[in-house]
């Protein structure tokens, strides 16, 4: 993958004046890499929309396109209340799980990419 991965960080560095983070550099190539779109794609469509739409009735889906039920109803401030709250929850869920929140993501120290991932999840039908 040097064909994809190399010039991807090299805009990256391009871009950002001839420096970047290793995080930015992996980030650029995540957002390059179609795998790693279908497999969060099918997260969203069999877990994360699937509780937010049916069982929890908190948005709605038609087609590809997923919609928060009441959401033109809300001011500026409800909406950024919102999102402080959510994200209050989510700093709550790793403070308490500390290190292992994302371990099950991780195999030793080596990260799977997301093409060997892809695959895998592929065969055995997400």
């Amino acid at each position: 993958m040097s064909q994809v991965y190399q010039p991807v960080m090299l805009m990256e560095l391009l871009k950002n004046n001839g420096e970047a983070s290793v995080a930015q550099i992996a980030q650029a190539i995540l957002d390059k890499d179609p795998t790693q779109i279908e497999y969060f794609s099918e997260i969203v469509k069999n877990m994360v929309g699937k509780v937010l739409t049916k069982n929890r009735g908190t948005t709605e889906k038609s087609g590809n396109t997923y919609s928060l039920i009441g959401a033109s109803e809300l001011s500026t401030e409800q909406v950024n209340e919102l999102i402080k709250l959510c994200k209050t929850a989510i700093n709550d869920f790793e403070a308490k799980r500390g290190d292992t929140v994302w371990q099950h993501r991780k195999r030793g120290h080596r990260p799977i990419s997301g093409s060997v991932r892809y695959e895998v999840l592929s065969r055995a039908k997400f």
